[in-house]
């Protein structure tokens, strides 16, 4: 059938040439579909069905977790450092100086949650008894104390055995906007002595004849920063007056400056650089004009601390007057067993000021003196210290101490054709002493409700050079003390004293040696209402016959007691 069509077709084709170019491509263009058409009509019975099951969805997104994955198991023990201040050691009592005049008679074994208080007393000798404290706070920035005390006594068994003690004190301090710290104190002290020290068979004497009265007044100030400064500075300039006088027209006037400085470098180093000058001038009727008495030092050391060894080495620049001395200032620590056991080690050398005012303190029975000398001493030391258990401490150290220019007190027997008493004492300068020294702390306390602590000491001298013995110096010293809340408002005091006597020079030139006594005080406190307090205390229980200084007698037993009343409260 198609090959008719295209016969067909073709001849039409042939017999009419006349059509144009365009009926020809128009007829070629059908023949060409035609043909098409025709070879795909037996495929229209063939269907193909494609089925999917695929469905189009959008990914999820991932989401985040948040659960926390276990730490890794660590099995090392952690160590913690913390640099805690041990307090305890701090609260070891100084030496208690022994007179044959002083009455402990304070039987307040705590500090005042309020001092604010009048303490009122008396005692069989014939003892007033008055102190009083006020205390003004304005704010958390400043604060001011005054303290005023008064007592008196007089034996019954020793003519002219009396003595009284007078002072009060102003201390206040002050912190300002710019982190400094304002200090000062104003104090006076009137002391009253009558020199019984005689033999009353052989001599007489008038009342007036025999006081000595020693007054003071001192002046104190400074400040200090309490932040270091942006450069790691910490300053604490102080300046000093003192007036002191008797009733036999002696004057003195202290005055001393002292400028430390401290520099941090890093947390472990620090550098301490200062000047201290200390000048006195003094005269009497037994001195030659007016005498002066100046100390100059600049010290300057190093100091490294951390956690086991605190280090501080340097050395201090002195004049002595005209005399110049390089004075070493070494101290070691070493913590072996933490707080518990430290190891100290120290080379240090320092002055003690030859003042009228320091003399008398040591000892108030004694003339005019005619100079004032340095008293320069070197120690050389080792020992242990430490803590443990909270509430023990204690302090053990033994080594070589020298004394330069040491006073030592001998009794004035004038001379053969003028004898004296010997009630009035002088001082020999010791131009140089050695003792082997040993020395020892130990205590245990418990908050404010119960402390007890013992101080040793013991120097034994061995060569001395303008000297025969150390002239009034204890060689041998035991103090203890109890303070023991009891109830609650049962308070219990007690002090425990033993020294070995002093080496002294009898009126014929022989040496002999005090005895050694044993003496001992106790004192009670009960609150009795919110305000008022009774207290009672008892000195020299064993009512031992002694003396701390040759001729003179210390008193026998004597009782006190009175009333608080603290009206802060």
């Amino acid at each position: 059938m198609i090959n008719q069509l295209l016969n067909k077709k073709t001849n039409l084709i042939m017999n009419d040439k006349k059509n144009n170019s365009a009926g020809f491509y128009s007829l070629a263009v059908f023949l060409i579909f035609s043909i098409a058409v025709h070879a795909q009509e037996p495929l229209q019975k063939q269907t193909i069905e494609i089925t999917s099951s695929f469905k189009p969805e959008i990914k999820e997104a991932a989401k985040i977790n948040f659960v926390a994955s276990p730490p890794v198991p660590d099995s090392a023990k952690p160590r913690f450092h913390y640099d805690i201040p041990v307090t305890s050691l701090s609260l070891v009592y100084k030496p208690i100086g022994f007179s044959p005049l002083a009455l402990n008679i304070d039987s307040t074994p705590r500090k005042w949650d309020a001092t604010n208080f009048v303490k009122l007393g008396y005692g069989n000798l014939q003892t007033p008894f008055a102190q009083a404290g006020l205390s003004f706070n304005n704010s958390d920035n400043a604060n001011l104390n005054i303290l005023a005390h008064y007592i008196s006594s007089k034996g019954r068994t020793v003519p002219h055995q009396e003595y009284a003690n007078a002072g009060a004190s102003v201390y206040g301090t002050k912190i300002t906007s710019t982190n400094h710290e304002l200090f000062g104190k104003v104090s006076f002290d009137n002391n009253k002595y009558l020199l019984y020290g005689y033999d009353n068979n052989a001599y007489h004497f008038d009342k007036r004849d025999i006081l000595q009265r020693f007054m003071g007044f001192d002046v104190n100030a400074g400040i200090r920063n309490t932040i270091p400064t942006s450069f790691g500075l910490k300053y604490s300039p102080k300046v000093s007056l003192s007036f002191f006088n008797d009733n036999h027209h002696s004057r003195e006037f202290t005055g001393a400056l002292d400028l430390p400085l401290e520099k941090s470098v890093g947390e472990n180093f620090q550098v301490k650089l200062g000047i201290n000058a200390d000048y006195t001038q003094y005269a009497s009727d037994n001195t030659q004009g007016t005498v002066n008495n100046t100390i100059v030092t600049i010290p300057f050391a190093l100091k490294f601390q951390n956690e086991n060894i605190d280090i501080h080495g340097g050395m201090i620049p002195s004049w002595d007057n005209t005399e110049f001395k390089l004075l070493p200032d070494l101290l070691a620590d070493f913590k072996i067993g933490g707080e518990g056991l430290i190891v100290q080690l120290g080379w240090l050398m320092h002055y003690d000021k030859g003042t009228d005012k320091r003399f008398a303190g040591l000892n108030p029975y004694l003339s005019q003196p005619s100079q004032l000398l340095n008293t320069r001493v070197n120690e050389t030391f080792g020992g242990i210290k430490g803590t443990f258990l909270e509430h023990f401490f204690y302090n053990a150290k033994v080594g070589l101490v020298q004394f330069y220019n040491l006073p030592l007190f001998v009794n004035d027997y004038g001379t053969l054709g003028s004898p004296l008493a010997g009630n009035r004492f002088i001082i020999r300068n010791e131009e140089k002493i050695t003792g082997f020294q040993m020395h020892g702390e130990a205590g245990i306390l418990q908050a404010e409700d119960f402390s007890l602590s013992a101080r040793f000491n013991w120097i034994l001298f061995n060569k001395q050079v303008s000297q025969a013995k150390p002239w009034g110096v204890i060689p041998r010293e035991l103090n203890a003390a109890l303070r023991w809340r009891i109830l609650k408002d049962l308070w219990l005091k007690s002090d425990l004293f033993f020294f070995e006597g002093a080496k002294y020079l009898k009126r014929d030139g022989g040496i002999a040696s005090g005895r050694h006594p044993v003496d001992m005080n106790a004192g009670l406190e009960f609150r009795i209402t919110k305000q008022f307090n009774l207290w009672v205390q008892a000195n020299n229980l064993f009512n031992n016959q002694y003396q701390r200084w040759n001729q003179y007698d210390v008193y026998g037993f004597n009782l006190l007691g009175g009333i608080i009343y603290n009206f802060s409260k």
